[in-house]
Parts: structure tokens; C-alpha cells; sequence
């Protein structure tokens, strides 16, 4: 944790009513990530709700032989539904949170949040609303398990890891591409080499370069 050096409070001023954003900056606490650093595992109390102020944080599930499920990303602005659940049912986590990026977090104490529902329309919006985005990222990424080829689902992930850095250049290594997508680096690799044969991306050591036509 760190003391507030920033006024994060412009990040979420399209979201809260003035007197709310007030009450966010003098009551949270700012907590700064680094890309890779897990902020929350499968079983842990959850102490505080976090609201992303930059970066972005990749939320997954844990099967019993340590597979890792990709369920959706939490981007700048918005939060975690998961974590909204479980504070308000006074549960433990059951999703694991990482560090995509380097990120800061707004770190508000779960008392304040059924305090809020009630006393802020803007923050009961807030929650609903971001409850019902991620029930529908959770949705489509059932869809996509249970629906879609492999070959899809890759191009997607790619894509929304393209969008999440701002970059078409992403640091991955097939076997982490296959551990997100819960299947193996043989798979991911041939499937890479097929779009690479069709001038869809290019493949280099622990890296891959998007093209336009992917």
C-alpha cells in the first residue's frame, strides 16, 4: 500500500457524483502493482474492494489439477464483479487475480460498499452495472469453450491482448498462450505456425507480431 500521490479521482468522474468521489479519495487507499503480481487467490478474504485506475488485471479460475481458466480482463475504470459478490455474501475469493500490466489500484474498504449502495446512486449503478458486464465476458467465455474451434478462440485472445497492451507486439510464449486457453504448447504452437503460413502474424522467440489481416 502506498499513501495517495495522485488525484485519481478524474478516472472515475464520468462513473461517481462529486460528493462520492470526495469520499473515494479521502477513504481508499492507492495499491501499486507490478505485471505478474497476483493481488488475490482462490480462497483468500477479500479486505478491500479494487477499483482499476490504470493498467489492467486478469481475472482467472483454478481447477483442482492447477489448470488456469482465462475469465475476463478488468481494464481502467472498472472492477471486479467477483469481488463485489463475495464481499457483500462475506465470502472468500474464488478467482484468482493478476497484474497484466504494471497497475494501480483503489483500494476502498468493504464496509464502505453497502453504505454506498444506499447512500450513492451513481455507486449501486456503478455495481450493477459492472456485474452485468462481467456475467456477460463470463458467458461468452463459456460460449467459446464449449462452442468454438481452438483456431477462434486463439485469434480472439490474441486480439484482446492486442487491445489490452496497445500494442500488435505481445510478449507471450506459446505455452503461456495454452496455459489461459487450458490446453497444451503443441496445440497453441501449430496453430500459430497455420496463421503465420497464412501471413496473419508472425512468430518470434517469446514474442508474436500481429498483422492486419488477423
Amino acid at each position: 500500500m502506498i499513501a495517495q500521490p495522485l488525484d485519481f479521482s478524474s478516472k472515475f468522474s464520468e462513473f461517481f457524483e462529486p460528493a462520492l468521489l470526495a469520499e473515494l479519495v479521502e477513504k481508499s487507499m492507492v495499491m501499486e502493482v507490478k505485471s505478474g503480481d497476483v493481488m488475490l487467490n482462490i480462497g483468500q478474504t477479500i479486505r478491500a474492494v479494487p477499483l482499476l485506475a490504470s493498467g489492467a488485471i486478469k481475472v482467472s479460475r483454478i481447477n483442482d489439477e492447477g489448470q488456469e481458466l482465462l475469465l475476463y480482463y478488468v481494464k481502467e475504470g472498472e472492477s471486479c464483479a467477483m469481488t463485489f459478490n463475495c464481499c457483500m455474501l462475506a465470502q472468500t475469493s474464488v478467482i484468482k487475480g493478476t497484474a497484466e500490466e504494471d497497475s494501480v489500484l483503489v483500494c476502498i474498504p468493504v464496509n464502505l460498499m453497502e453504505h454506498w449502495m444506499v447512500k450513492y446512486p451513481s455507486w449501486k449503478k456503478y455495481v450493477m452495472t459492472t456485474m452485468l458486464c462481467r456475467f456477460t465476458e463470463m458467458v461468452k467465455s463459456i460460449d467459446e469453450v464449449a462452442f468454438k474451434k481452438m483456431d477462434e478462440r486463439l485469434i480472439n485472445y490474441l486480439k484482446e491482448k492486442s487491445k489490452i497492451s496497445g500494442s500488435s507486439v505481445l510478449n507471450l510464449t506459446h505455452q503461456q498462450i495454452g496455459d489461459e486457453l487450458g490446453t497444451n504448447r503443441v496445440v497453441i504452437s501449430r496453430l500459430l505456425k497455420k496463421l503465420e503460413n497464412d501471413k496473419k502474424l508472425i512468430i518470434y522467440n517469446k514474442q508474436i507480431k500481429l498483422l492486419k489481416d488477423l
